[in-house]
């Protein structure tokens, strides 16, 4: 096993995970505005979704699957716009005080975030094959990273869960959801902007 290819994994896992983006935001908004239970059902599809992601960059790696260039970019502009979605509908209730309809969180919610997080399909299509070579083994290197990601992501956003529900202040709550869903809107206008250029640019060269 390469123990220097195993740690620097760990480090880019935990790295990815922590910087700010779509699910963290998410994640955040719910557990302030939902509490314990929704907050763990979206992380429960948020996990689905990375779970998704990694099968279909083994599936790429093992030559099993061959996906168009755009595809992934489609996929990702799809998600900027359910986000922008997502980020207008906190902003409109934000302050109102009442719990609304149609909450932003939950299992669906959190998995259609998450298959569409740029980083995240950046990680797993460029990044994760990097790592591949941990073992002599092609199956037991993705088990063995698999499970890491698995645990690592569980664990930490577990903790920023209970860190957001256990010691963040009610007074700052307002706050921190307005600074959350303009952060989520800012993402999305960025990967409609992004997303565009890029489709725009592959039908005008074909």
């Amino acid at each position: 096993m390469a123990l220097s290819l195993l740690g620097s994994y760990l480090v880019a896992v935990i790295l990815l995970l922590i910087t700010p983006g779509p699910v963290i935001a998410l994640v955040t908004h719910t557990a302030l505005r939902e509490g314990y239970k929704r907050a763990f059902i979206t992380l429960a599809g948020t996990n689905l979704a990375s779970l998704v992601l990694l099968a279909m960059a083994v599936l790429i790696l093992s030559g099993i699957v061959e996906i168009h260039p755009l595809s992934l970019t489609c996929i990702s502009l799809a998600g900027a716009l359910f986000l922008g979605a997502m980020a207008i509908q906190i902003l409109t209730h934000s302050g109102t005080g009442e719990q609304t309809s149609t909450r932003p969180g939950g299992f669906i919610t959190g998995f259609l975030t998450a298959i569409a997080n740029p980083k995240d399909i950046l990680f797993f299509v460029a990044f994760f094959p990097l790592f591949v070579p941990v073992t002599h083994n092609f199956a037991h290197s993705i088990a063995l990273l698999t499970a890491i990601w698995i645990v690592l992501d569980l664990v930490i956003l577990t903790l920023w869960i209970v860190g957001i529900r256990r010691y963040v202040s009610v007074k700052y709550e307002r706050v921190i959801r307005f600074a959350t869903a303009v952060f989520m809107l800012a993402v999305a206008v960025y990967g409609v902007m992004w997303n565009g250029k890029e489709i725009l640019a592959a039908l005008s060269a074909g």
